[in-house]
């Protein structure tokens, strides 16, 4: 009777770990969807569309009800966003030319310099070219514009050059082939990242 009763509390035993082990083996974790969790499209963005060595770029979006004036603010973003990655990168080239050209101030130089960025940098948004453009309809009715601009480098550093040839004080000291290395070597960061 001892074996019996010993033989059904082993058989009781494994049984109720057999159960709880195969309890145990659901998969209880959630997924994306079970949480509620939409997948976003990000139109004109990703790797492709940042600022790298040989062009300035910048992506934005914009959202109105009329179609034309949520393509204008995403356009407005976009320029605006890449005018500061602009003006950051010319603001570094800038102090190290000040530098080297070894003015009687700094602050002197690189407060032409500046100037003069801002001057170049809102004349070629202008020309920025635009890379990527999307349109969607939302169903509240409202319109999201997608847009990636870009501008070259080369082109930028061109135009900052002739814009220091007429600089008087700076032309006096002025060297193209250093501030072309220093340049190149400004963006070729970018191309790192």
């Amino acid at each position: 009777m001892k074996n019996i009763l010993h033989t059904i509390a082993v058989i009781g035993a494994t049984t109720a770990l057999v159960l709880s082990g195969c309890k145990g083996g659901k998969d209880t974790s959630s997924t994306p969807e079970t949480r509620g969790e939409v997948r976003i499209v990000e139109y004109c963005s990703g790797p492709e569309f940042l600022t790298n060595g040989e062009y300035f770029r910048a992506s934005a979006t914009g959202t109105s009800p009329q179609r034309e004036i949520a393509k204008k603010i995403a356009r407005q973003n976009a320029e605006a966003t890449l005018a500061r990655a602009v003006e950051a990168t010319v603001e570094i080239v800038a102090e190290n030319q000040a530098t080297q050209l070894g003015f009687g101030t700094t602050e002197e130089a690189t407060s032409k310099f500046n100037e003069l960025s801002r001057t170049i940098v809102n004349k070629k948004l202008t020309g920025a070219i635009t890379i990527c453009q999307e349109l969607t309809l939302t169903e509240d009715k409202k319109y999201i514009a997608y847009l990636a601009i870009e501008l070259s480098g080369g082109e930028l550093a061109n135009a900052y050059v002739q814009g220091l040839k007429q600089e008087e004080r700076i032309r006096a000291e002025y060297n193209y082939d250093q501030f072309k290395e220093t340049f190149e070597e400004v963006m070729s960061n970018y191309r790192e990242q």
